[in-house]
């Protein structure tokens, strides 16, 4: 493979990771919860099925049948919505003498993965960025260019988002007022997020 199409492929990526959204909320999330590695590694794992989704090839089944696209989309966006909800009912207990972890490892890992995997912009990354940066003439084959991509896109993944969880449980562990506040904002963006992604693809639907 063309090490300069990998190297650029990787600086989109960190592009990507690096901006806040779903992905950082759920991690700051789980790092005020004394549950940063199952949130993290879940997030990272929904980021493992899609690549190995687009890998198997599903992901020109995806852009052959936007509609299917449309579909979880529409899933991933309530889902964000309703765990945004469920963010900001939690918040009242943050940082209170009797306040335990909520949840347990598995449910952290299982929703990480739901966040990750129905992400709108890892879709797009994937299905529509990604391939431009492969090529037929390579004596690899198209799905092991897209496997290579797909491992340092999981690195930075890894990196960022650790330090994301393992930052806002140190940082704001010892600050309860701080910690709700940034927690209900965590909540609110999961929530206006997937409602401007609602809205959007109501409003392609419309059209």
């Amino acid at each position: 493979m063309d090490a300069a199409m990998i190297w650029a492929f990787w600086g989109v990526s960190l592009l990507f990771i690096l901006t806040p959204g779903a992905d950082w909320a759920y991690a700051i999330s789980g790092g005020l919860r004394q549950r940063v590695f199952p949130s993290v590694s879940g997030l990272w794992m929904g980021h493992v099925l899609s690549i190995a989704v687009v890998v198997a090839g599903v992901g020109a089944l995806l852009e052959r049948f936007p509609s299917i696209t449309l579909a979880l989309t529409l899933f991933g966006a309530a889902y964000l919505v309703w765990l945004g909800i469920g963010v900001l009912r939690s918040t009242g207990g943050i940082g209170e003498a009797s306040d335990v972890p909520l949840g347990s490892s598995g449910r952290w890992f299982a929703k990480g993965i739901g966040v990750s995997s129905l992400n709108p912009k890892l879709i797009l990354l994937l299905t529509a960025v990604l391939p431009q940066f492969t090529s037929h003439a390579s004596a690899w084959p198209v799905q092991g260019q897209i496997a290579v991509l797909g491992a340092f896109h999981l690195l930075g993944c890894a990196v960022v988002y650790l330090a994301v969880g393992a930052g806002s449980a140190r940082v704001l562990g010892t600050r309860p007022g701080v910690a709700r506040v940034v927690t209900r904002v965590s909540g609110l963006a999961m929530i206006a997020i997937g409602l401007v992604l609602l809205a959007e693809r109501a409003a392609e639907l419309m059209a």
